[in-house]
């Protein structure tokens, strides 16, 4: 398959970002053969009339893109649109093809959690991260954003909240 100027361009860059790093990471230990296994005797085969349906590997690498990044059905379309680096991971060339879009996805979706399969996703790619010494946990990342809030502290009661702090960034 021949390259788009864009792709070229972008596997010329000299930086990689960590949405690249990450991405890649989760190419490495995904055992994405074994995923696709897991779903495609449940998924539509594209006989009869319609659009034939994307293909499984595509659909799953953009529900995963979709859950590592939390993005709503719609928001991972766009970041698929907006992103070189997670078409990449998808498998899309915006050259050739357009994007499934969020419907497509959300039916994707449905068909995963009808027939359970999420929770078999995870044991598949908890067993393949074992075998590799590796093991999968939960975590909650943390953003310390400051946002604007009125400046009282006071609760119900019009008294001051304990736990309850100002703060300043920058001079203001």
């Amino acid at each position: 398959m021949q390259s788009s100027f864009s792709d070229l361009e972008y596997a010329a860059k000299k930086k990689q970002t960590r949405r690249d790093r990450f991405l890649a990471e989760i190419e490495a230990v995904t055992p994405w053969p074994a995923l696709v296994a897991e779903i495609e005797p449940f998924y539509p085969k594209g006989e009869g009339r319609g659009r034939p349906p994307a293909g499984v590997a595509r659909m799953l690498r953009m529900y995963v893109a979709q859950q590592c990044f939390g993005l709503s059905d719609e928001g991972i379309e766009d970041a698929i649109y907006d992103s070189q680096a997670i078409r990449g991971f998808v498998g899309i060339d915006l050259a050739r093809e357009a994007a499934p879009d969020a419907t497509t996805l959300l039916k994707f979706r449905r068909l995963l959690e009808t027939h359970a399969l999420t929770r078999k996703i995870f044991e598949v790619i908890k067993i393949h991260l074992a075998q590799k010494g590796l093991m999968m946990r939960e975590g909650t990342i943390v953003d310390a954003t400051l946002i604007a809030a009125p400046p009282s502290t006071k609760n119900r009661a019009k008294a001051r909240d304990p736990e309850m702090h100002q703060t300043k960034k920058g001079n203001q």
